[in-house]
């Protein structure tokens, strides 16, 4: 199986109450990478500037990732993002934000590209997110996006969102972007719009997993799942955390072939967690870039244990 990712490939610089860093590699497509190459090859799909070096591309071809489609413009510089966060951890401040190469980005994909099985588009333009979904045959993809394309291009993400088979944002863009208070309404909404899935995150409370299909009942015939997020003694950067999720749930779903009944979507989110979880105890790609596989099934057995009710005593009327 093969799953090709397309968004930003960056450098960050943050600052939390636990620490910073000047300069780190980040960016959508990275985070994403990492976390899905532990499942399946993934291929990610962006620019580059000349400050783009060797040992960026050595660290993601380290961990299996396949860089053809990886573009570098001569001259031109990465984009850049610097932010910082408060003691909630759930709120990233924007400090400054340089597109460089990535604000004249005009996606070209490989045949190798286009023929993926699992196609993820990242957090861009909805406009170039539908260029990309019509040049891929992928039999399952998915989408992210965030509040700035709600406010100024509403109407292409709606469109974007209908030609995808997964949306993966957090709860309260659902919310924004279909008008529901109610996040199983709004969930309802998006699915009528043609997606099978929604995928909500809800930072470090976890993440809700809303499908069409039959199975636990919703009220509407369709299913439900929700998981909490991995309990952490030692957060220090939650900047890529969602990316992570995302690699873990699409890396794990596209490396069981595509696969989509109720207990792999399920097993899928368990990984999300798991990678997220892994993402943010230490700085930008840090931790991610020399985890194990044995680590990340020693932690999500921890989870399926500590969300399992088997051997609670009987209720008592």
């Amino acid at each position: 199986m093969a799953l090709t990712v397309v968004g930003s490939i960056a450098f960050d610089a943050v600052k939390t109450p636990f620490g910073e860093r000047e300069r780190m590699l980040g960016g959508a497509a990275v985070h994403f990478s990492l976390a899905a190459s532990f499942f399946t090859e993934v291929r990610p799909v962006g620019p580059v500037g000349d400050d783009f070096g060797d040992e960026h591309i050595g660290l993601l071809e380290s961990r299996g990732i396949l860089t053809e489609d990886i573009e570098r413009v001569e001259g031109g510089q990465s984009f850049f993002w610097r932010g910082h966060y408060d003691f909630d951890l759930n709120v990233a401040h924007t400090d400054d934000t340089q597109l460089g190469v990535f604000g004249e980005f005009e996606p070209k994909l490989s045949d190798a590209a286009k023929a993926a099985d699992t196609l993820f588009l990242a957090n861009i333009q909805p406009d170039l997110q539908r260029q990309v979904r019509a040049q891929c045959g992928a039999g399952f993809s998915g989408l992210d996006s965030m509040n700035l394309w709600i406010e100024i291009a509403k109407d292409s993400l709606l469109a974007a969102v209908g030609e995808v088979d997964c949306l993966v944002v957090n709860d309260a863009e659902i919310r924004m972007l279909t008008g529901e208070s109610n996040l199983a309404r709004a969930a309802r909404a998006v699915m009528d719009m043609g997606p099978r899935a929604v995928v909500a995150k809800r930072g470090e409370y976890g993440a809700a997993l809303f499908t069409s299909e039959p199975g636990t009942d919703t009220g509407d015939g369709g299913t439900f799942f929700a998981l909490p997020g991995f309990p952490l003694e030692d957060v220090r950067d939650p900047t890529g955390a969602g990316d992570s999720f995302a690699g873990g749930f699409f890396g794990y779903l596209d490396g069981t072939g595509g696969d989509l009944d109720e207990a792999n979507l399920r097993r899928a989110m368990g990984y999300g967690t798991v990678l997220a979880s892994f993402n943010v105890e230490e700085f930008g790609t840090e931790r991610v870039a020399r985890l194990g596989r044995e680590e990340i099934d020693e932690r999500f057995e921890a989870l399926r244990r500590m969300t399992q009710f088997e051997g609670l005593p009987a209720r008592r009327d």
